[in-house]
């Protein structure tokens, strides 16, 4: 796992969520983000793009976002890759589905524009401090 959080993979279908988003990141928490509005295109700039994070939408046409967390696992340093996801379908059993499926955390839409670069950052560093303590 790299010791900082500095590129994000960041899956959204939504121009206008992903524009809002995007800046927030960039501007606000000043991460590197490469954005993707489909699965297939996260996965064929997966490996060039070596991001510390995937932040992904969950509800995609075509690929949805777990079915391209799974393609991108089987990617070279794919596994060791952290995923949020970020969705309205959000409900306890919804959320405890995407944290089966690999991802280390859950941020619901709407979300804050003024605020998604430190509730990344609080996932990030939470599973940071897990692994930390496990080992």
């Amino acid at each position: 796992m790299a010791q900082s959080l500095q590129r994000i993979l960041y899956l959204e279908d939504d121009p206008s969520i992903a524009e809002i988003a995007t800046l927030s990141l960039t501007e606000f928490a000043s991460f590197t983000v490469h954005h993707c509005e489909r699965g297939t295109e996260a996965i064929g700039v997966f490996e060039t793009f070596q991001p510390d994070l995937l932040l992904f939408d969950v509800m995609l046409p075509g690929m949805d976002g777990i079915q391209t967390l799974d393609a991108i696992k089987q990617l070279p340093g794919g596994i060791q890759t952290p995923a949020i996801f970020m969705t309205a379908k959000a409900q306890t059993h919804e959320q405890k589905k995407y944290m089966e499926n690999g991802a280390i955390g859950v941020i619901v839409k709407p979300f804050d524009a003024f605020t998604l670069g430190d509730q990344v950052r609080s996932v990030w560093e939470a599973r940071r401090n897990m692994v930390y303590q496990v080992n």
